[in-house]
């Protein structure tokens, strides 16, 4: 697996560096953001620091996003709520605060790369729920004529609900399947990814939450 590490600490960007070797990947690091825009193309998995010299992580996580739909690992020490919700509604896959343990950061690396991997084998085919049209081979939900501008996270998370309209999808269920492991994974970030989901669908009782349990679509609400 090739790992891009888009740090500008040394100090840090060799820890990385050595942490993604040893776990038998290739590594490559670059110092800014526009590095990190010119030669994000070859690399399977995005280490990105938001603190960069030429511009911020963010506006790099969002730049990327319009391009690539590789996993991305935010690292940073930006540990407020609004840095967390702002870089997953940005599109990033996961979001470490440092100083992160680099056994904790090889599994993230793992389980990102692994829910990349399981929906490149959802069952490709399209679900419709009334007006909500889920095309899973592009990577395309519509209601009406209307494209909903989802992350990537997002339409995981819809067609995933979508496939299993009228029964309740646990949340052990849907971290498993998107994030490859219910109990690493964030809980705080399925909730970050359910509520933008939510908001670009303007559907009101269209994903019930079953209190302590999961998630159920209505499909005769759509």
């Amino acid at each position: 697996m090739d790992v891009l590490i888009v740090e500008d600490d040394d100090a840090m960007a060799s820890a990385l560096d050595a942490a993604v070797v040893s776990a038998g990947h290739m590594a490559s690091r670059v110092a800014r953001g526009a590095d990190a825009l010119l030669e994000h193309r070859r690399f399977e998995v995005i280490l990105l620091d938001l603190g960069l010299p030429d511009m911020d992580g963010l506006d790099v996580l969002r730049k990327l996003r319009q391009v690539t739909t590789v996993p991305i690992l935010i690292l940073t020490a930006r540990d407020d709520e609004r840095s967390v919700v702002l870089g997953l509604r940005s599109g990033a896959d996961d979001y470490l605060v440092k100083p992160v343990k680099l056994v904790e950061l090889l599994a993230r690396i793992e389980a990102v790369t692994r829910r990349a991997g399981r929906s490149k084998d959802i069952r490709q085919r399209n679900i419709v729920l009334g007006e909500l049209q889920v095309d899973v081979e592009r990577r395309v939900a519509a209601i009406g004529p209307q494209v909903l501008p989802l992350t990537a996270t997002e339409f995981d998370l819809l067609a995933l609900l979508a496939s299993h309209a009228g029964s309740v999808v646990t949340r052990e269920q849907i971290l498993d399947a998107l994030w490859g492991d219910a109990f690493l994974a964030s809980s705080r970030s399925l909730d970050v990814h359910l509520t933008g989901l939510r908001a670009k669908l303007k559907m009101p009782g269209f994903i019930i939450n079953i209190r302590g349990v999961g998630y159920r679509v209505e499909a005769d609400s759509a």
